[in-house]
């Protein structure tokens, strides 16, 4: 680990060669997916090279550090796949299944009608808000991506839900 708080690559790949099966072990026996297993091995593996400081030896061997990440950023995706899931199978989503063709119309219509809405917003609200709501990010998680402080995430946010709620409210309503 000194190595790597030092940016040496070579004890990065060292600890890559020495743990990163284990890590991607867990991760695909969690996700069932190799594809995914890989992201969270790359992304673990990035953040211990982006900042290396948020191990503490102290706390406990480095092994179970890197697993630990791996579970909760696994657990993370499923969540986020589960929330993806139920909002492809909601009135907005992607794939309703309906059996009244009317009904199908309507939920067409007003999937065009958020999509044309979302459309409308600024791009950095636009971002966050997807972010959070189709790739399942939570608040911090979105400001560690992105670089931006918490505050102006849950902001950007805000602000976008109250776009949304002005362009989407039905006419005549106030």
């Amino acid at each position: 680990m000194a190595g790597v708080v030092q940016r040496d690559p070579r004890a990065l790949e060292a600890i890559y060669d020495r743990y990163g099966s284990l890590v991607y072990s867990l991760a695909r026996r969690l996700l069932g997916d190799p594809q995914r297993a890989e992201d969270v091995v790359q992304d673990i593996f990035l953040r211990l090279w982006d900042r290396p400081q948020l191990y503490v030896a102290s706390r406990g061997q480095l092994l179970a550090w890197l697993l630990t990440l791996a579970r909760n950023r696994a657990i993370d995706q499923l969540r986020a796949q589960g929330r993806q899931q139920r909002f492809l199978r909601s009135p907005a989503g992607a794939q309703v299944e309906a059996q009244d063709p009317a009904e199908e119309a309507h939920w067409a219509l007003e999937r065009r009608q958020v999509l044309a809405a979302l459309a409308h917003l600024p791009p950095e609200q636009r971002e966050a808000l997807e972010l959070a709501y189709f790739h399942g990010l939570t608040h911090r998680e979105i400001a560690e991506a992105t670089g931006l402080p918490l505050g102006t995430v849950k902001t950007r946010i805000r602000l976008a839900m109250q776009k949304l709620r002005a362009l989407l409210r039905p006419e005549g309503e106030g």
